[in-house]
């Protein structure tokens, strides 16, 4: 090797380390900018994260990728760190999940309601203002009832709001009630073909378009408010999660921007969400 070629001059020794940093430093640019959120159906089904996710994304740069589930299968993927949020509505479990550890901190980010729906001809006679009187109604009269059996959010409403209608429903149920196992979507389908009553909640019911002859029967009682919350899954538990990532995703949904959002999605001209990440005690 000839002494010329074998000579490095401090120029080239510069070049050589700023050529090192730019390999270096190349992955990261090219970096998953992502982050993935287990989330109830209701969210997804009703067009809310279609409306909201893009200007997270405008906003951050960071990409939401949703797992669609009932509340139960989502935290249970939070629980396995295969999830760095959950965004969920059963206050519950939300709150067994943070005090077991899986989660750092719960955030009320906005609520909805449940609607009873069910055929317009009511045969159970279900029709009014009290949602215990109608469970009451339909088990008395065994018409069809159709339980998503889920394990999600609606699922858990659902069993409370039996056993607030003095019905243990375990016991109780026969060949009327019928444990689908299946999301929203599927339980207003399964109760539109059959003519049965169903619990809903109300954005995925506004966003539904396969009624048929079915109707919203029971509304306004405040035993079927629905609550939604947003955990970040904890870094302790799961050292892969993305911790910056998904606290930013839960920062700016409980920010003034975010809430903002959320109130100015409609469904036909109607609000399906209302944000309270500030009103104690959502």
């Amino acid at each position: 090797m000839s002494s010329h070629a074998a000579r490095i001059t401090p120029a080239r020794m510069s070049l050589l380390a700023v050529l090192a940093v730019c390999l270096v430093a190349w992955p990261a640019a090219g970096e998953d900018r992502s982050i993935v959120v287990a989330s109830t159906t209701s969210t997804q089904d009703s067009g809310l994260f279609r409306h909201i996710l893009p200007l997270f994304k405008a906003k951050s740069g960071i990409e939401v990728r949703v797992v669609a589930q009932g509340t139960g299968q989502a935290l249970d993927t939070g629980r396995r760190g295969d999830a760095d949020v959950v965004f969920v509505h059963a206050r519950a479990l939300e709150e067994r999940f943070v005090a077991d550890g899986f989660g750092v901190q719960r955030h009320p980010v906005m609520y909805n309601d449940f609607v009873l729906i069910g055929p317009k001809q009511d045969p159970a006679g279900a029709r009014g203002t009290s949602i215990a009187a109608a469970l009451q109604a339909i088990k008395a009269t065994r018409a069809s009832f159709i339980s998503r059996g889920d394990r999600s959010g609606t699922h858990a409403a659902e069993l409370r709001l039996w056993a607030m209608a003095g019905i243990d429903i375990a016991r109780g149920k026969g060949p009327w009630y019928k444990d689908i196992g299946q999301g929203m979507g599927a339980a207003l389908n399964a109760a539109a073909a059959i003519g049965a009553y169903v619990l809903a909640d109300r954005g995925t019911w506004i966003s539904f378009r396969n009624r048929g002859e079915l109707a919203i029967l029971v509304e306004g009682d405040a035993r079927l408010i629905n609550q939604y919350g947003v955990i970040l899954v904890n870094p302790a538990k799961h050292p892969h999660v993305k911790k910056e990532w998904g606290q930013a995703f839960i920062d700016w949904l409980i920010s003034a921007e975010g809430q903002k959002a959320i109130a100015g999605y409609r469904i036909d001209g109607q609000q399906p969400f209302f944000p309270n990440a500030t009103r104690p005690g959502g």
